[in-house]
This record gives C-alpha cells, structure tokens and sequence, in this order.
C-alpha cells in the first residue's frame, strides 16, 4: 500500500484544514487507518484511527472534539478533519495503514510521507 498524505499549510489558531490521505496498491477496506503526528525532536504521537469500515474510531484526548476521521473506500481516501487549531497543534501529520485496531505506532505496517501543519498563535 502507498500513503500519500496533503492538505496541510500554514494557519492562524482557531482554523480549519481538511488533511487528506490518497492509498493505491490495495483496496483499502482491508486496513485499519491511522492518523499520526510527529513535532521536531519529539516521538510520533497517534491522533486518530478509524477502523476498515469506518464504523468505529478513536481519538487522542488532545484532539478528541477537535479532530474528526474519516474514510471513502469507495476512493481509496481517508480524511481527516482538523478544526480549532492551537499552536501546540503544529506538527508533520502522518497517515498509515495497518491490520490492527492499535493506537500505537509500530502497529501500523505502511505510512505515507506526511504533510506539515503550522500554526501561529
């Protein structure tokens, strides 16, 4: 499965972006998707999952009523929609695809490249 993840940029606090994540290779039903984020010098965080059907996600405390998953396997795309941007939201925004409803990283077996978000206060 290739990842390829867009929509991120350069926003004030208190908006709105809509990242999207493209897969090909393999149908992507088959995956549990995950959304992750990575600030400079500091770990992979997860931030939300949303499993094959689309019919349960999960999110981080952090995000959870901010942030909403999403997916079109019909397009082989995977959304997610981020909204009340905070400063401490800044981070390279990863998706991935794995077989497993995890939370974690080392779960997810493909990701894609990522797209930077930045936010000013």
């Amino acid at each position: 499965v290739q990842l390829q993840a867009s929509g991120g940029g350069l926003v004030q606090a208190g908006d709105s972006l809509t990242l999207s994540c493209a897969a090909s290779g393999r149908t992507l039903s088959s995956y549990v998707m995950g959304w992750f984020r990575q600030a400079p010098g500091k770990e992979r965080k997860f931030v939300a999952m949303i499993n094959g059907r689309g019919t349960s996600t999960d999110y981080d405390d952090s995000v959870k009523g901010r942030f909403t998953i999403s997916r079109d396997n019909a397009r082989n795309m995977v959304y997610l929609q981020v909204n009340s941007l905070k400063p401490e939201d800044t981070a390279v925004y990863l998706c991935a695809a794995g077989t497993l409803y995890y939370r974690v990283p080392y779960k997810y077996n493909y990701w894609g490249q990522g797209t930077q978000v930045t936010v000013s206060s």
